[in-house]
């Protein structure tokens, strides 16, 4: 039997990166998905490529903007309309802006706050009562190294990842008598969208980043597409994200996982 038998699992940011490469290894593990994010195109190839490890009733795609309120009310309540419930909730979606902190606006530290922070807390909220109703709900945040280790140039991207940490905590022990589990994963050297064009300044200091090399070897071969050099794949996290959602990680919530082949060892 396949961990996910029987298993219904919401995904934000599966258009790409880590969201699709998540969606993909539940499904193939016997999840029923439904993949939500803002891209309608990448929700598209997301479809096509689960056409290859799922049937085609496993994997619906919905447009949610996880930074705008009704369109989390209603995204989540046609998640758990369509699934009949909710078993497991995978908060993948989020943006990386870079800058020099004394050069960024306040538009721009509020988007990446409402995005990624605001975002991750109204997913979950929209989608506790359903997760508290199945008994064993799973809530899977998306952290970041930069919430623990220095990151040049990404205060706003530290900001939001360490609240999304630290909310986590809050909620594994908020609703643990009903049942949920919350954790998070923080990925570092990932190779997505995200990591191969963070908009860092052209007059970086490239030496600040000495300290984020990963020691683990990696193989590219089952990367698609294929990872940046001295980088994992998306599909490293998607299989952490595998245990910490079933039963494997039953034991596992209010902290988190770091993935970065010891970046930050």
């Amino acid at each position: 039997m396949n961990r996910f038998d029987g298993r219904r699992v919401l995904v934000t940011g599966a258009a790409s990166g880590i969201g699709r490469a998540t969606a993909l290894r539940l499904l193939s593990e016997g999840a029923t998905v439904v993949g939500a994010d803002v891209s309608s195109d990448g929700l598209a190839a997301t479809a096509q490529a689960a056409a290859d490890v799922a049937e085609p009733d496993q994997f619906v795609s919905r447009a949610i903007d996880i930074g705008d309120e009704a369109s989390v009310r209603d995204g989540v309540a046609f998640a758990t309309h369509h699934l009949g419930g909710l078993d497991v909730l995978v908060n993948a979606a989020g943006i990386l802006r870079s800058g020099h902190t004394e050069q960024v606006t306040l538009q721009e530290w509020d988007q990446i706050i409402r995005i990624n922070l605001t975002g991750t807390f109204l997913m979950i909220r929209e989608s506790l009562p359903a997760l508290i109703d199945c008994g064993r709900g799973v809530i899977v945040n998306f952290s970041s190294t930069s919430a623990s280790f220095a990151h040049p140039y990404m205060a706003a991207y530290a900001a939001s990842k360490g609240g999304i940490q630290s909310m986590t905590h809050t909620i594994a022990l908020e609703f643990a008598k009903q049942g949920i589990r919350a954790v998070s994963v923080a990925p570092g050297s990932i190779s997505s969208g995200m990591t191969s064009a963070p908009g860092l300044p052209e007059d970086s200091d490239v030496s600040l980043f000495t300290k984020m090399q990963p020691v683990v070897r990696i193989e590219h071969a089952d990367s698609e597409p294929p990872a940046v050099p001295g980088m994992a794949g998306p599909e490293k996290v998607a299989g952490v994200v595998a245990m910490l959602a079933s039963d494997d990680g039953a034991f596992i919530s209010g902290t988190e996982v770091r993935v970065d082949g010891g970046s930050h060892l």
